[in-house]
């Protein structure tokens, strides 16, 4: 005889496995077969993701100077991943964590060895390089946090007619001889000679050069400012100035007839930057030589790129790092290099 069943009885009849009619057990939806079919948004934004990453450099530089915009926060850009990476564990999607591979072995390529410490014991000079602030509120201050780093060599931007008489003062017992052009200058413990402008196309000096007479030979000294960058809702990234002032310190340095040189400054651009080629093909960074971590220095407050530099040429760079907040809008930065006699 058939037996007739209520609903209630039905619905206390067990589903598959034990469980009841309609439910899924935990992790269940990880098994259903439907993880590589769902999550195709994510996945798509994660391989765009890696695409932007690895081929930054055919990004446009004609509309907005967009290239450079990109690769001023291009380690920034693997802020995607972790984002990504949360949607995807909410999707339950097997594709979108699949691809979330792309842009984090591409981002480990470009960016993975500035996360290590690459600094090694040595070094016979160390140099410091600062913008200090046209509107900083206390000069004095801050010229005593710089000769507190104790470095052999102070490379300053962004000095007034007010305040250089300050930071001549603060730092005339440690640094014996400065050489100042514009509004950047140099202190050092060691003789210069041979200090004159260098002409980076503005119609005002913001660039120096002067040899460093040190203990293991002479150092060309460059000391440069670049001019400013915007980004404007209009215009876009706004750096041709920039642009043309790095191609005519390019070629200073190119003419230089000294084997070891050394750049300090705010280049107002990173090392990403194409736009800086005219410097990086020939020198280094030694941030990325002999750094620890990504050395961001601007702006203080909360630091989002490494504008300030210190390349080098015929020198080693044997440790880079950034030194605390003195008051300006920027850090300082220092280098330990070892010139070779």
């Amino acid at each position: 005889m058939a037996q007739a069943y209520t609903a209630d009885d039905v619905a206390d009849r067990p589903g598959p496995r034990g469980g009841r009619p309609g439910t899924s057990r935990p992790g269940s939806r990880w098994r259903d077969g439907g993880t590589w079919r769902r999550g195709w948004i994510p996945a798509a934004l994660a391989l765009l993701t890696g695409l932007v990453m690895l081929c930054h450099a055919a990004v446009p530089n004609t509309v907005g100077n967009l290239g450079s915009l990109l690769e001023t926060f291009l380690p920034w850009v693997g802020l995607a991943v972790p984002v990504l990476l949360v949607c995807a564990l909410l999707r339950r999607s097997a594709t979108a964590l699949a691809a979330l591979l792309v842009p984090a072995v591409v981002w480990l390529n470009l960016f993975g060895g500035l996360i290590a410490d690459k600094s090694v014991t040595g070094g016979n000079l160390t140099v410091v390089t600062h913008n200090v602030n046209a509107g900083n509120p206390d000069p004095a201050a801050t010229a005593k946090d710089v000769a507190a780093a104790g470095a052999d060599v102070v490379a300053l931007e962004e000095l007034t007619g007010q305040a250089l008489p300050v930071y001549e003062h603060g730092l005339a017992a440690a640094y014996p001889y400065r050489a100042v052009e514009g509004t950047v200058a140099l202190w050092s413990k060691y003789p210069l000679h041979d200090t004159a402008p260098v002409d980076i196309r503005l119609g005002w000096v913001r660039a120096l050069r002067t040899t460093v007479t040190t203990p293991h030979g002479d150092v060309a000294v460059y000391v440069a400012h670049m001019p400013s960058v915007r980004v404007q809702l209009h215009g876009g990234f706004t750096a041709d100035q920039r642009d043309a002032s790095a191609a005519a310190l390019g070629r200073a340095i190119s003419a230089e007839p000294l084997p070891r040189v050394v750049l300090l400054g705010d280049l107002n651009g990173t090392m990403n930057d194409r736009s800086l080629a005219p410097l990086t093909a020939q020198m280094r960074s030694a941030q990325g030589a002999a750094g620890d971590g990504f050395g961001f220095s601007w702006p203080a407050a909360f630091p989002m790129a490494r504008i300030d530099q210190i390349m080098v040429k015929g020198v080693v760079p044997t440790r880079s790092r950034v030194l605390p907040d003195t008051g300006s809008d920027h850090l300082p930065v220092a280098a330990t290099l070892r010139v070779e006699g």
